[in-house]
C-alpha cells in the first residue's frame, strides 16, 4: 500500500495530481491508522466499505472537485442522514432524515467523511472531559485535556486522522482545542455558515468552526462549506490590540505570558504595531455569557429533553443548563441593556485597531485537574474567548509555539464581522513564521502553492530572499514603506544561496550560477520613490540586480558581490532562508521553545 504522506490539502491533492495514490489508498490507511487511535475522539466512525465505495466513487467521477477525497469528520452535534447524533449525550440520540446543508456542501465538493467525533456534552463546556464517551485526549500528551467543547474534532485533525474537521463554537469550542493542539481554529463571523442540521447551544450565538493543519486550508474550507468571503487584507502596517499587562491572566503559568510576549514580538515583524488596550470590556462581556441569562438559551435548546430526562445528563451538564430556567424576562432585558453598552465600549476600542491579539487560552490543565474542579478551571479556559459572539466579531486560533514542556501554545486573531479574510492573510504569514509543524504530525507548515498577486499599474516589483520576507529583522523595511505583498514563489534553478559571515542581522547573498537550485522568495511590490529609497539603504556586498523565477519571468531582487561568498557558507541544500534559520535555531542550546519539535 502506498505510504500517504502529510494529509494538509497542497500536499494531498499533490500527491494525488502526481498519481502517488488514490482517495481509496488514503481510505485504507486511514482506517488502518483508526484503528489505533486513542479512546475519546470519536462517537461514530463510519463503516470502512462505505469510506471506500465513497472513494471509488470519486476516483470514476469528476476529479476537478474541489476536495476531491479530501478525508474529514465532523463534531456529533451535526446531522448526516442515515447516522445518529448524539450531542454527546447517549439519551437524547437520534438517526438524522437529512444532512446539514453545510456537509452536503462539502460532499458535494468531494470530501469523504471518516466519522462523528467526541465533544463536551450539548457543547456545553471547554475542556473536552464531559462526555459519557470518555474524555478526549490531548495530541501532545494524554495526560493533559484536549479543550472542548470540539474536542475530538480537533485532535483528529492534530493526530494526522483527517485533513479538517467541522466543530461549533459559542463560547470558544472552535478556538480553545485548536489553541491547545496546535492546529488552525476557525470561527467565522456569525452567519456566514447556514447552523441548520446542528444540534444548538445558544442558536443566537452558534457558529459552525473549522478546523485545519494550516490557515488556507481552513479558508478553502470556509469558502467550500458555502461561506461568502470578501477578499481583504489588512495594511502591510497594522496596528493590533493587547490587553494592558494588568490584564493579562496566565493563572500562575509564566511559560505562557512569556510566549505571549514572543508571539507580539513576531507580529511586529510581519508588520505590526503593538496598542495596549483596555481589556476590562471584553473581560465583563465574557461573564454576561454564564453567569447571565444567556444559559437560558441553552436551556430552551433542549427544554422538552431536559424537563423529562434531565437524570440522563453528565451532573455538571446538568447543574449549568438548569440554571436556566430561574431566570425572568426583566434579568435578560437588563442584559441586554449591559450587553449594548458593553459593545459600544468594545466597538470604541477596536476602531483604534485593525485587530485584537490574544492568547487563546491562559494556560492548559490536566484532566484530573479538571476532574477536580470542573466549573473553574472550565471558565478559566474561556478568559479570551468567550466574548467573541457576544460582541459579534470573528477570531482565528493559530499556533504559536511549543513550551519547555512539548505543550502547544496559541494566540488568538479577533475582529469585527466581515474580517475573516483578512485575519486569514496575517493568520497564514505568522503560522509559517514559527517555524512549527502541523499538529501533532511533526510535517511542517508546506510553503504556500505559487500564487503571485498581479502587480499595480505603475509598481514595481521585488524578490527578497532573506533578512527582508515577512516575519524577519528587515521586513520593516518594506512595509513602512507600504510595500505590498504579492505571494511567494521560487527563483529558477540557476542559484545558489549563501549564509554570509559577519552581517547583523544575519543576511544571505543569492548568486546566479550554472548548476544551482530553485530559491524560496517573496515578491513584494513597491511604487518609484519607495523603491528608489528602499534600494538606496542597501548596504555592501548586496544590491538588486535582474532575477529570473521560475515561470521564466523577470524581476528585481537581491544578488550578492561574488567576493562576500569566499568566506560563506552554502546554503542552497536548505531551498531558501527560512528552511537554513530553522534547522540553525532547531539545533542551537538557545533555541526558543518555539523552535522544539512535537513529541
Amino acid at each position: 500500500m502506498p505510504t500517504v504522506p502529510s494529509l494538509d490539502l497542497q500536499a494531498l491533492r499533490a500527491a494525488y495530481r502526481d498519481g502517488r495514490f488514490a482517495p481509496t489508498d488514503v481510505v485504507r490507511t486511514l482506517y488502518r491508522h483508526l484503528a489505533g487511535a486513542p479512546d475519546g475522539i470519536w462517537i461514530h466512525r463510519c463503516d470502512e466499505a462505505d469510506a471506500l465505495a465513497r472513494a471509488r466513487a470519486l476516483e470514476a467521477g469528476d476529479r476537478s472537485l474541489p476536495l476531491w477525497g479530501i478525508p474529514f469528520a465532523i463534531k456529533d452535534n451535526i446531522d448526516v442522514a442515515g447516522l445518529p447524533t448524539t450531542a454527546g449525550c447517549p439519551g437524547f440520540a437520534y438517526v438524522a432524515e437529512q444532512t446539514a446543508p453545510v456537509v452536503e456542501r462539502l460532499l458535494a465538493a468531494g470530501a469523504i467523511l471518516i466519522g462523528k467525533t467526541n465533544l463536551d456534552q450539548f457543547a456545553t463546556g471547554l475542556v473536552g472531559t464531559r462526555s459519557p464517551y470518555g474524555a478526549c485526549r490531548n495530541a501532545f500528551d494524554p495526560d493533559v485535556i484536549s479543550g472542548g467543547s470540539s474536542a475530538g474534532s480537533a485532535v483528529a485533525v492534530a493526530a494526522g486522522l483527517v485533513s479538517f474537521a467541522l466543530g461549533t463554537d459559542t463560547a470558544g469550542s472552535g478556538r480553545v482545542p485548536a489553541g491547545l493542539n496546535n492546529i488552525v481554529g476557525l470561527k467565522p463571523s456569525l452567519g456566514l455558515l447556514s447552523t441548520g442540521g446542528v444540534v444548538p447551544a445558544c442558536k443566537s450565538l452558534d457558529t459552525l468552526s473549522v478546523f485545519a493543519l494550516t490557515v488556507e486550508d481552513a479558508r478553502q474550507v470556509l469558502v467550500q462549506a458555502g461561506a461568502e468571503v470578501a477578499d481583504a487584507a489588512l495594511p502591510a502596517a497594522f496596528r493590533f490590540g493587547v490587553p494592558a499587562p494588568s490584564a493579562l491572566e496566565f493563572f500562575g503559568d509564566r511559560c505562557n505570558g512569556a510566549l505571549f510576549a514572543q508571539a507580539v514580538e513576531r507580529l511586529q515583524l510581519l508588520g505590526g504595531e503593538p496598542v495596549e488596550i483596555d481589556f476590562a470590556p471584553f473581560v465583563a462581556t465574557a461573564e454576561l455569557l454564564y453567569e447571565g441569562p444567556w444559559v437560558s438559551e441553552r436551556y430552551a435548546a433542549i427544554k422538552v429533553f431536559f424537563d423529562r430526562d434531565a437524570e440522563r445528563l453528565l451532573p455538571v451538564t446538568r447543574s449549568i443548563i438548569g440554571q436556566g430556567a430561574h431566570y425572568s424576562a426583566v434579568d435578560l432585558f437588563q442584559a441586554l441593556y449591559q450587553l449594548a453598552e458593553l459593545r459600544q465600549a468594545a466597538g470604541a476600542i477596536m476602531a483604534g485597531v485593525d485587530l485584537l491579539v490574544v492568547p487563546t487560552v491562559p494556560r492548559s490543565y490536566t484532566i484530573a485537574e479538571v476532574e477536580a474542579d470542573p466549573v473553574t478551571l472550565n471558565s478559566r479556559l474561556g478568559y479570551y474567548t468567550n466574548f467573541v459572539n457576544m460582541l459579534d466579531y470573528c477570531a482565528l486560533a493559530v499556533p504559536a509555539a511549543l513550551r519547555d514542556d512539548g505543550l502547544p501554545f496559541g494566540i488568538t486573531l479577533i475582529a469585527p464581522a466581515g474580517c475573516d479574510a483578512a485575519l486569514a492573510g496575517l493568520g497564514s504569514r505568522f503560522h509559517r513564521a514559527t517555524g512549527l509543524a502541523m499538529g501533532a504530525t511533526g510535517v511542517a507548515v508546506p510553503e504556500p502553492e505559487r500564487h503571485v498577486a498581479p502587480p499595480a499599474t505603475h509598481g514595481i516589483r521585488l524578490a527578497v530572499v532573506g533578512a527582508h520576507l515577512s516575519g524577519q529583522p528587515l521586513n520593516g523595511q518594506l512595509t513602512r514603506r507600504n510595500g505590498r505583498l504579492l505571494g511567494t514563489c521560487r527563483t529558477a534553478p540557476d542559484y545558489r544561496l549563501y549564509a554570509l559571515a559577519g552581517t547583523t542581522p544575519p543576511k544571505p547573498g543569492l548568486a546566479r550560477v550554472d548548476a544551482g537550485a530553485s530559491i524560496e522568495v517573496e515578491i513584494w511590490e513597491l511604487d518609484a520613490a519607495s523603491f528608489g529609497s528602499f534600494v538606496a539603504e542597501i548596504p555592501a556586498p548586496l544590491g538588486i540586480g535582474t532575477l529570473r523565477l521560475d515561470d521564466g519571468s523577470e524581476v528585481k531582487g537581491f544578488i550578492c558581490e561574488p567576493f562576500a561568498l569566499a568566506d560563506a557558507d552554502d546554503i542552497t541544500a536548505y531551498g531558501g532562508w527560512r528552511g537554513y534559520r530553522a534547522a540553525v535555531e532547531s539545533s542551537s542550546p538557545s533555541a526558543t521553545v518555539s523552535q522544539r519539535p512535537s513529541r
